[in-house]
């Protein structure tokens, strides 16, 4: 059996899942191939484009593709099954399991989404925002750390909204997992910027396990274009929620998503861009084009040329290089707490600092394994994909 679980964030993501599922039905003609994800659930119509697929099911009711799988098996019938979602849907929990020996445990606690920004697929792929009840975030995370991992990783769509239909924040999820014995590290996955309060980051700041690295999706940090994405900030607003979180995390690492060329961007506003994140200074960007997808507002806008998507994307990139050096070389001369993951070098012990900083020393001294405990380091030197270091005497 092989299982293609799709991506519809980009016109190339599409494109990849369907020629990957054709791809095993040529390499695999005799298993079951199965298709699901974002792709159909957006688009359910493309299960008709692709009879390689045995089923064809999207990104809800995922527990039932064991079942579905051994139908198929019994009787070799194709089945489609991408049942729609509704605003009364509640999370589904299928808890993550851990295949052989984890540091970090990347645990799910949100879905969906109910932004709706002008380019974005996800609120039609994923429907509308739900969360993981704290009571079955516990018994998972508490799982996790019988099995040996020490960090925790809270992921979802859009978790700043965790919580929002019962009551709970996500400062309520990250103080649960901090609280599980054995966890050493709580660490947020992307998050929206315009839901962090003040009582928030008090409340985080307070939490010796909570690693200060914050992944604040921008896309833009232009007025004009983050309005025709349908953004929910300005610039301005975005920096002050930055300014906040250094006051309470005064070595806090930023990092985030820039979204080049998007429809009718301008020169002068890809520029306010390139300025607006020099001004803050992220310590990693993810750069990426936009990808027009069909039903949504951006995809009828004025299309900006691929060579100049192309073009501004190497800027970003290039200003994101010199922004991570500066960050990493500011790093030199501090001592910092290491969480040492698998050994995947002869030469180095390496793992990561509480801002996500890959961190490296020699496996000459010590020889011994260091995996998965946490050792302090001195900096030594940097460059823009990690900092080499010592162990603190």
């Amino acid at each position: 059996m092989a299982v293609v679980n799709s991506c519809t964030v980009t016109g190339s993501g599409d494109s990849k899942s369907l020629y990957a599922v054709r791809k095993l039905r040529r390499e695999l003609p005799e298993a079951v191939i199965i298709l699901t994800g974002c792709v159909p659930q957006a688009a359910p119509e493309v299960a008709e484009s692709i009879p390689e697929a045995d089923i064809v099911t999207g990104t809800k009711e995922r527990a039932k593709l064991p079942a579905l799988a051994l139908e198929v098996l019994a009787d070799r019938r194709r089945i489609v099954d991408i049942p729609d979602y509704s605003v009364f849907d509640e999370f589904e929990c299928i808890p993550y399991v851990p295949t052989g020996d984890r540091t970090r445990g990347f645990v799910k606690i949100q879905d969906g989404c109910n932004c709706f920004c002008s380019y974005c697929m996800i609120p039609y792929a994923r429907g509308r925002c739900r969360s993981k009840p704290l009571d079955e975030l516990r018994e998972e995370v508490s799982m996790l750390a019988e099995r040996g991992v020490r960090e925790i990783v809270l992921t979802g769509i859009n978790i700043a909204f965790y919580g929002e239909k019962t009551g709970i924040r996500l400062v309520d999820a990250v103080e649960l997992c901090c609280s599980v014995t054995g966890i050493e590290r709580v660490r947020l996955g992307s998050i929206e910027p315009e839901v962090m309060t003040d009582d928030d980051l008090t409340r985080l700041a307070k939490l010796p396990q909570f690693c200060p690295q914050f992944h604040l999706s921008l896309q833009s940090g232009a007025a004009e274009t983050l309005k025709r994405m349908n953004r929910r900030y300005t610039p301005d607003e975005y920096a002050d929620i930055a300014e906040r979180i250094r006051s309470h995390f005064p070595q806090a690492a930023f990092t985030t998503d820039i979204m080049v060329g998007f429809p009718e961007e301008t020169e002068a506003e890809f520029a306010e861009s390139m300025a607006f994140a020099e001004r803050i200074g992220f310590s990693r960007i993810h750069v990426f084009q936009y990808s027009p997808r069909n039903g949504t507002p951006a995809a009828k806008m004025k299309q900006v040329p691929d060579a100049v998507k192309h073009e501004r994307a190497d800027r970003m990139k290039a200003l994101g290089e010199k922004l991570a050096l500066r960050y990493a070389r500011q790093l030199v001369g501090r001592t910092v707490p290491v969480l040492f993951e698998r050994e995947n070098s002869p030469d180095f012990h390496q793992g990561h600092a509480p801002d996500y900083t890959l961190i490296k020393i020699s496996r000459k001294n010590p020889k011994k394994s260091l995996r998965n405990r946490i050792f302090y380091v001195t900096i030594e030197r940097a460059d823009a994909d990690c900092c080499y270091g010592r162990l603190s005497e």
